[in-house]
């Protein structure tokens, strides 16, 4: 076997062995050539066509590049080490390029057998001035004569240009970031990316936006309308520039790229920005209630437990996700439900089912039913894939032969240059097929199998996990846009699919997703991903979103104290369920522990048997309860957010950002028009130093007054630092008094 793909697997950020680097060649830089081939290969040539000559060269062998993924355990390991089986690779290194000229080449491998590849070719690449090459809209900041297009003569693969950075100015926004709110001296990229744990330390995030505030100067922002991957560095390189490249394709004398410029204050900046890409839709009351769940929740018996578990505790629950309610295979059918496939992939109906009364789910519809009495919805976890590993089998392979048939996947460009359907790249369900839900007919199809859900058993959204496994500029969407154009959009469809879905049976769109792009701004709610129970997580996740919340996303929460590993201990449990008490969605989750003891659940009695302390449960109670009340004012605060774009978690540069000092304290937040929230991110504090901005303020906890400035705060663990303004403390006062 030989195998070289040009564009690779598409991982953002490894280079594989088969591929060509970079994908687009420049004139004077070095170009490398790889394959991959079986172990029985010895020697591996590469014939070169250049300027009507053909020469040969051996190919050094070289170490198998992985995909750059490092786990720590969880549903990525064993996917790793499937991957890691034994084989060759194989490397030639060109250093002599023209600019415009035509290579051609094709490899050979010599082993059992000679095996032969098709033949390739790109055309080398140069930079050179363009001035025309940008399109502006609003007042161009562009720095004269910085515009550059990396062109090959024919067409033009990308665009860099720089934008002024003047003394004292701040960048933030960008989508969801973790690693800090001010941006300046740091590079990032806009790929959507599935890094699992550790966001804030690698700086790779599942929601990234080429938006950006630029903050204590004029005032102003800007958009890269691209749904195509974006370079910034944002100072490191100048400190007086921010460089912007973008990965175009284009005719090479057309214009490559439009950047959107908007003026005025951070609020004014984003609802500009939300006027040009799509504004939230106000989701129910209810999504504010606290949401509980957990991967080992996987019987109705045991939803059922956990739901009166809460009510016995006297903790308040709003909503159930329930992550292993299926099959595991159709991600449609409950595990256990008896039914005859649809041969043709049709939808199912609830009459098709029957439910063993000793399965696992024996009736999902009086389940749901209950839940609903006690003012609790429910919602079930999906990906947007078709899993086809291990093979499927009945139902799942009848969906699989029907997603081919009706021409409703994504797909791929094959060795020999044919297409096929796209199967999966990424560690997680690998080799899965992937509907286009870009493509409204698509969509409609991949919906319509799941619509006995909502309609027939009456769940209220989805948990819509997994939206970063499109890989590779060689993929093909039905609308014909590659890869390199269609993949950050994938995620952005695959909420408004599920929110079509929920609307057209008379629900809200109520979906809860962890990658999105630009435009996710209008589809449901967002989570922070997949974290561990660590301090530094706790703080990656508040930064992630208050970096969200400036780019638009309303709705966002994390997983309280973090999903995985070693269950929290005590105190940074209840520190992190005093934060997302603050914040717009407030949940907390556990990931898959195989049912082995001590269970790993981040429920609060879970955690106060685990830790022995017995503040857990008064503690999480009150926070809880404090919750519920909040709910009002985080209602109508909502409708502030929708209607003026002023963010519902809101930095505190949006209404001071002209005040230094706001950047000294950057995990803090305004929770609407009244309520400042300082949250205790390291162990041990007994006391939290806060900054108030101007005005006159009220200790949320206490009643006292405040005065602007910075201090310390006494911070016992029933407390977080909390402050309202004075003049709305008499509207919020019983919401905090009744916090004892």
């Amino acid at each position: 076997m030989i195998r070289h793909r040009p564009f690779g697997s598409g991982h953002p950020y490894s280079v594989d062995t088969e591929q060509r680097f970079p994908i687009d060649p420049i004139a004077g830089e070095p170009v490398a050539l790889g394959v991959r081939t079986s172990s029985d290969v010895t020697t591996v040539s590469v014939e070169i066509q250049r300027d009507g000559a053909s020469e040969t060269h051996e190919l050094r062998p070289t170490a198998r590049q992985s995909r750059g993924q490092v786990v720590d355990g969880g549903h990525l390991a064993s996917a790793q080490a499937r991957l890691a089986r034994a084989s060759g690779g194989w490397q030639l290194t060109l250093d002599d390029l023209v600019a415009g000229e035509r290579v051609r080449y094709r490899f050979e491998a010599q082993g059992v057998r000679t095996e032969r590849t098709r033949w390739f070719e790109f055309r080398a690449s140069a930079w050179e001035p363009s001035p025309t090459a940008i399109a502006t809209v609003g007042a161009n900041r562009v720095v004269a004569g910085s515009v550059l297009v990396l062109s090959d003569g024919e067409r033009a693969h990308r665009v860099r240009f720089a934008l002024p950075l003047g003394a004292g100015e701040h960048i933030t926004g960008l989508g969801e970031r973790f690693d800090a709110l001010d941006h300046r001296g740091s590079r990032l990229d806009s790929a959507v990316f599935e890094q699992y744990k550790s966001q804030g330390a690698e700086r790779k995030t599942y929601l990234p936006m080429p938006f950006a505030h630029v903050v204590g100067g004029e005032g102003w922002g800007f958009h890269v309308r691209t749904s195509r991957r974006v370079w910034f560095d944002l100072g490191a390189s100048d400190v007086d520039r921010v460089c912007v490249e973008i990965e175009v394709d284009a005719a090479a004398d057309n214009i490559a790229a439009e950047v959107a410029f908007y003026d005025g204050s951070p609020r004014e900046v984003l609802d500009a920005f939300l006027w040009d890409v799509g504004r939230p839709k106000e989701l129910p009351p209810w999504v504010f209630r606290l949401w509980a769940s957990a991967n080992e929740w996987n019987t109705q018996a045991e939803v059922l437990r956990q739901v009166e578990l809460h009510h016995e505790h006297d903790i308040p629950v709003g909503s159930v996700v329930i992550e292993a309610w299926s099959d595991e295979s159709t991600f449609t059918a409950w595990r256990d439900a008896g039914y005859t496939p649809t041969g043709d992939g049709s939808p199912l109906h609830l009459d098709d089912f029957t439910f063993p009364a000793d399965g696992a789910w024996p009736d999902p519809k009086a389940m749901t039913d209950e839940l609903h009495a006690r003012d609790i919805r429910l919602h079930l976890w999906q990906i947007p894939l078709l899993k086809m590993r291990p093979h499927p089998k009945g139902q799942a392979a009848a969906d699989a032969e029907a997603a081919v048939r009706e021409n409703v996947l994504i797909r791929e460009v094959a060795p020999d240059g044919s297409l096929r359907p796209y199967r999966n790249r990424g560690w997680w369900f690998p080799l899965g097929l992937m509907p286009d839900l870009t493509d409204a007919r698509a969509a409609r199809w991949w919906a319509e199998k799941r619509r006995y859900l909502v309609e027939e058993i009456g769940i209220d959204g989805f948990k819509t996990d997994g939206g970063e496994h499109a890989w590779g500029r060689d993929l093909r969407y039905l609308d014909g846009k590659h890869g390199d154009e269609g993949n950050n959009l994938f995620p952005v469809s695959y909420a408004k699919a599920f929110g079509d879905l929920l609307e057209s049976a008379g629900k809200a769109p109520v979906t809860f997703s962890r990658a999105g792009f630009t435009g996710s701004q209008a589809h449901g709610a967002y989570w922070a991903g997949d974290e561990n129970s660590t301090w530094d997580a706790f703080r990656w996740s508040m930064l992630a979103g208050l970096s969200a919340a400036s780019s638009g996303v309303v709705y966002w929460g994390w997983d309280i104290a973090g999903f995985s590993g070693d269950v929290p201990g005590s105190e940074l449990y209840l520190r992190a369920a005093a934060a997302s008490a603050f914040v717009p969605i407030m949940q907390y989750h556990s990931e898959f522990n195989h049912h082995r003891l001590p269970l790993r659940d981040r429920t609060p009695w879970n955690i106060a048997n685990r830790s022995g302390d017995e503040r857990v449960l008064p503690v999480f109670r009150r926070f809880a309860k404090l919750r519920e009340r909040l709910v009002p004012y985080l209602v109508a605060e909502t409708g502030k957010t929708i209607a003026t774009s002023a963010p519902l978690m809101r930095p505190l540069y949006f209404d001071h950002p002209d005040d230094e000092r706001v950047w000294e304290h950057p995990v803090q937040w305004m929770l609407g028009d009244s309520i400042l929230v300082a949250p205790v991110l390291e162990p041990g504090a007994t006391s939290w130093t806060v900054y108030l901005p101007e005005g006159e303020w009220v200790d949320a906890f206490t009643g006292e007054p405040a005065a602007a400035g910075v201090f310390a705060r006494r911070t016992p663990i029933d407390e977080i630092p909390v402050f309202v303004r004075a003049q709305d403390w008499p509207t919020l006062r019983q919401v905090f008094e009744g916090h004892s």
